[in-house]
């Protein structure tokens, strides 16, 4: 896998992957960011909450569960010494389902954040305390 990260002398900076995708970054407001674009920590969140989204819902389509809607909200702190990395990180699923069970999401939410998932491996390998919970609600 490789990635570039461009800098034209104004922000945002523009992230691009072998396919030619491009990610807008930009650091937060007190680093002269504008505040519109994600800051590349809150981007790693959302790649961890993406990446384990992916994980979920294969698994649930695999148990041919529906998903009528899924959304991961995450809790975190940083560390307040350089390098700010990220301490604790809580991950809240909650699933639409008129059909899956609280033990379906729990169970594909275990093996995504356990085994599958390379962004929340990532988190955990660097010492962060990793946490989850599941909803599910009818629809």
């Amino acid at each position: 896998m490789n990635v570039s990260v461009v800098y034209d002398g104004k922000y945002p900076m523009r992230g691009y992957n072998e396919r030619g995708n491009e990610t807008l970054f930009e650091p937060a407001p007190d680093h002269h960011g504008s505040g519109k674009i994600a800051t590349p920590m809150e981007i790693f969140l959302q790649s961890a909450a993406a990446c384990s989204m992916v994980d979920v819902i294969d698994i649930l389509t695999k148990k041919r569960k529906q998903i009528t809607d899924l959304k991961i909200f995450v809790e975190s702190e940083r560390a307040t010494e350089h390098p700010k990395v990220f301490t604790k990180a809580k991950f809240r699923y909650e699933l639409t389902s008129p059909d899956a069970e609280l033990a379906d999401l729990e169970r594909s939410v275990e093996l995504s954040m356990e085994k599958y998932c390379s962004v929340s491996g990532t988190l955990k390998k660097s010492g962060c305390e990793v946490k989850y919970e599941s909803v599910v609600k009818r629809g």
